[in-house]
């Protein structure tokens, strides 16, 4: 008998263990109350970039998917409807299924930054950052090759898991009063640690030899999406400072980053270390809001009391607020008292009227039981991929992962993983009469070799981007170029408005695509010719077009030979 009770005992201990252990990561009332000050600057760094995400989308989102754009939405979504009738919704989750049309697209932009806004602004957060995820993920839903970046996952990521860790109430201040979740905050710090680790095993298992023998940054600065100026001063550099460069990418990748699962102290060297690395990669590279939003997750990494010296004095009065003024008091009957079980506390025994009702007890564990099962989802969603890359047959089920591909929720991420050996531009160029030909300006792609590389993110201009990947393959695979040659024949406003300026007023005769190979001016011909680049002309991309007699679009027989692949014209 006296056995039975003891493993009586032991089996409501160890329910009582299991239980504190899972309150602790999901409950609110268990929650993180030292990085009030680490969740408000990430919130509002989120915020801005949600901000710097649809201000760029203002003036393009028509170019690109609008009626008139070079990947129609519309014919998108219809194509989608029809491969998975009723689960379309689900492959395509966005709100463009009730309009695709420039109003909506327009809609969207405007509806997210007015929320970006105010979610920057600290006003009614849990709402402002939801429609700025829904905003956003309905334009990644259906912007098809324009939503093919890893940095668009890492936002929605991000955006998701901001879902549960921001503050409830209208004008929450730090929050105080809405504890952060544990699991939240720590799936961000996931992320953030992917985001780095999976980049660094990538490099090395892609084979790629230029990280083998560290000579990854010879040509980096150069050949990458968008370069800036600062790139081209440290191209020049010694070799010896690129290859301890990438040593230091690699250290950075798949050690440093490790320094986050030690104690403060550690990981406050490890936030300024890699602080640090950002910026210089921000200064050296344009890769819109990556880099930003990267430096927002590695906040997370801080205390209260490490950030406190840094908040003025009259702001940190709410800090030194009695603990019943938090989520977790009685009387708003939404989360109960660490000490709350099924034996009142002696404050609640004397107080009958501030005890929760038992359907609101109901309610809360309901609540607490969906944001446990949507944040368990994600982490196994997101952490399988980095056991296959470790272990390719692991012998775990991968639908729960690819249900959640459309959302880019939980997502694998491999920046760098093979350079880029060479850089070229596809340059779009229209002629009356075949023979003379003149170019169509990009925006931010660097074309004039007499203008200095600029430094635009976290601002992303989607289409020079796209040029830059569709510049590495074939015209095949990237079809929205040929889209681009039809468009411009027929003076799609919102196309031409992705380019700088428009040659022909009126329209063109002919189009065609040229391939140039570009390199980094040396510093004797920047000094003797004034010019940032050079480049050599490869040949043509893409068939050429002709606009007809009756308006319509047509092949045009050019005398130039279409070239096979960039790749395949590397010296």
């Amino acid at each position: 008998m006296f056995e039975n009770v003891s493993q009586l005992d032991d089996g409501r201990q160890a329910r009582k263990r299991a239980s504190t252990m899972f309150r602790g990561f999901f409950d609110p009332a268990f929650g993180d109350d030292n990085h009030f000050i680490a969740r408000w600057l990430f919130l509002r760094a989120l915020a801005l970039i949600y901000f710097s995400a649809f201000f760029s989308l203002l003036f393009q989102i028509r170019g690109l998917i609008g009626p008139q754009g070079l990947l129609p939405a519309g014919q998108y979504l219809q194509k989608v409807a029809q491969v998975f009738d009723l689960l379309r919704f689900w492959y395509a989750p966005t709100v463009l299924w009730f309009s695709a049309g420039s109003h909506m697209l327009m809609a969207i932009c405007f509806v997210g930054l007015a929320a970006s806004v105010l979610a920057a602004l600290n006003l009614w957060p849990r709402i402002t950052f939801f429609l700025c995820f829904v905003s956003f993920l309905s334009f990644i839903g259906a912007a098809q090759a324009f939503a093919s970046y890893q940095s668009d996952g890492m936002l929605l990521a991000a955006g998701f898991l901001a879902l549960f860790l921001a503050p409830r109430g209208l004008r929450p201040g730090w929050g105080i009063r809405s504890i952060p979740i544990r699991a939240a905050r720590l799936l961000l710090l996931w992320e953030w640690f992917r985001i780095y680790f999976e980049s660094g095993v990538v490099k090395l298992e892609s084979g790629d030899p230029t990280w083998r023998n560290f000579t990854a940054m010879y040509h980096y600065y150069q050949n990458g999406p968008l370069p800036t100026w600062i790139g081209w001063y440290l191209q020049h550099l010694p070799h010896w400072f690129q290859k301890a460069t990438a040593g230091a990418t690699l250290v950075m990748e798949l050690g440093i980053v490790f320094l986050a699962f030690l104690p403060r102290r550690w990981r406050i060297f490890c936030f300024c270390f890699v602080t640090a690395w950002q910026i210089g990669v921000i200064l050296t590279a344009n890769y819109a809001f990556l880099n930003y939003l990267v430096l927002a997750l590695g906040i997370l990494l801080l205390e209260d009391r490490t950030l406190m010296r840094f908040v003025p004095a009259r702001w940190r009065k709410p800090f030194q607020a009695p603990a019943a003024e938090s989520e977790t008091e009685p009387a708003e009957a939404t989360e109960p008292t660490p000490t709350s079980g099924d034996t009142p506390t002696p404050d609640e025994a004397t107080a009958p009227a501030l005890r929760p009702l038992r359907w609101q007890l109901r309610l809360r564990t309901l609540r607490i039981g969906v944001v446990a099962f949507m944040l368990c989802w994600i982490l196994y969603a997101a952490t399988l991929p980095l056991l296959q890359l470790f272990w390719r047959g692991v012998p775990l089920p991968d639908q729960p992962a690819y249900a959640l591909a459309p959302f880019r929720i939980a997502n694998r991420y491999g920046l760098f993983a093979v350079m880029t050996p060479a850089r070229y531009l596809i340059e779009f160029q229209g002629s009356d009469d075949g023979v003379h030909w003149k170019a169509y300006p990009y925006r931010y792609q660097p074309q004039n070799v007499h203008q200095a590389p600029g430094i635009y993110a976290p601002y992303q201009p989607r289409f020079d981007w796209n040029m830059w990947f569709a510049s590495l393959g074939n015209w095949r695979h990237y079809r929205f170029v040929l889209n681009c040659e039809a468009r411009l024949l027929l003076q799609s406003p919102s196309v031409i408005h992705l380019f700088a300026g428009n040659p022909f007023p009126h329209g063109p005769k002919y189009i065609r695509t040229v391939v140039w190979r570009y390199k980094f001016s040396t510093p004797e011909e920047k000094h003797t010719q004034g010019v940032w680049w050079t480049r050599k002309k490869v040949g043509l991309y893409a068939p050429p077009l002709e606009r007809t007699p009756g308006g319509h679009v047509a092949l045009f027989e050019a005398p130039l030979q279409l070239h096979a692949t960039p790749a395949q014209v590397v010296k």
